[in-house]
C-alpha cells in the first residue's frame, strides 16, 4: 500500500526548472533511494514534500492528505519529518532541549517535564545520551547530524526524509548509521533516502528513483537501476569514444 504518491511535480526558480514533472510512489514501510548527481533536483523534491518550498504544479498525497499548498508545520503534524543536507540545530539549546522542541509539532505534543524521558530515550537511540545537557552548538558535525535525526524522530513521523544523513561518516560510523536506519524500518517507518554513499544505498534501499536535470531518469529495484547504462552515465559521465 502506498503511503506517498507524487504526481507531475514541478518547481522553477526563474528560468531554471529544478523539478520537472516528477512522479513516483513510496510504499508503507519502504526505504526508497532518491538518487542523482548534484543539481539534479533531489533536495528540491525533498523540500517540496516537507513544505519548505511550495510546488508550482502537481500533487503530493500522504495517505489521503494533499500536501501541496500546505504550510510546513501542518505537514509535520501529519507525520513528515526530515533532516537537512546542511545540518540545522538550535545551537544555544541543549541536545535534550533540541529533541523536546521536535515534540511540540506533533498532534500529541509534549512540553517540559513530560517530554524529558522521551527525549532522553531518543538521544540514547542515536548515541548522544552522554551529552544530553551539552549545548548543540558545541557538538561535532557528525554528532549534530545524530541530534538532527533524534529531533526528527521526536515528531513520531510516518515518513522520514533523510537528505545525505550518512555523508561524512567514517566506515565504523557508517555501519552504525545503516544499522540504525534498518531498525527504524523494522519499526514500520517509511523513509526516503537521498544519498551518494552507494554501499548504504545497496544495503538499505528496496527501490530507487534516479533524477537527472529535474526529471525522473529511472525507477525500480535498486540493483537493476544502478546497473542501467543511462544511470551510470548520469553519475560518471558518458565514456569517451
Amino acid at each position: 500500500m502506498s503511503l506517498l504518491k507524487i504526481n507531475g511535480l514541478r518547481k522553477s526558480f526563474g528560468g531554471l526548472r529544478a523539478v520537472d514533472g516528477l512522479s513516483f510512489e513510496v510504499a508503507q514501510g519502504e526505504v526508497l533511494g532518491l538518487l542523482g548527481p548534484n543539481g539534479s533536483g533531489k533536495t528540491t523534491a525533498m523540500n517540496l514534500i516537507s513544505g519548505a518550498l511550495h510546488a508550482d504544479q502537481g500533487s503530493i498525497l500522504l495517505g489521503t492528505d494533499e500536501l501541496v499548498g500546505m504550510p510546513s508545520h501542518q505537514i509535520a503534524r501529519r507525520g513528515v519529518a526530515r533532516t537537512f543536507q546542511l545540518v540545522r540545530v538550535l545551537g544555544g539549546m541543549t541536545c535534550r532541549e533540541n529533541v523536546e522542541a521536535g515534540m511540540a509539532f506533533r498532534p500529541d505534543h509534549k512540553f517540559g517535564p513530560q517530554a524529558y524521558d522521551e527525549a532522553m530515550q531518543l538521544l540514547s537511540v542515536v548515541g548522544l545520551s552522554d551529552v544530553a545537557e551539552t549545548p548543540a552548538g558545541d557538538l561535532t558535525y557528525i554528532d549534530q547530524k545524530r541530534l538532527e535525526l533524534a529531533r526528527a524522530l521526536a515528531l513520531k513521523p510516518r515518513l522520514l526524509l533523510l537528505d545525505e544523513w550518512l555523508a561524512g561518516l567514517n566506515p565504523t560510523e557508517l555501519q552504525v548509521g545503516i544499522a540504525l536506519i534498518r531498525d527504524l524500518r523494522a519499526q514500520g517507518l517509511t523513509i526516503i533516502l537521498v544519498e551518494h554513499v552507494m554501499d548504504a544505498v545497496r544495503a538499505l534501499c528496496d527501490r530507487c528513483v534516479v533524477m537527472f536535470a529535474g526529471t525522473k531518469l529511472a525507477e525500480g529495484e535498486t540493483a537493476a537501476v544502478l546497473a542501467q547504462e543511462e544511470v551510470i552515465s548520469a553519475y560518471l559521465g558518458a565514456p569517451h569514444v
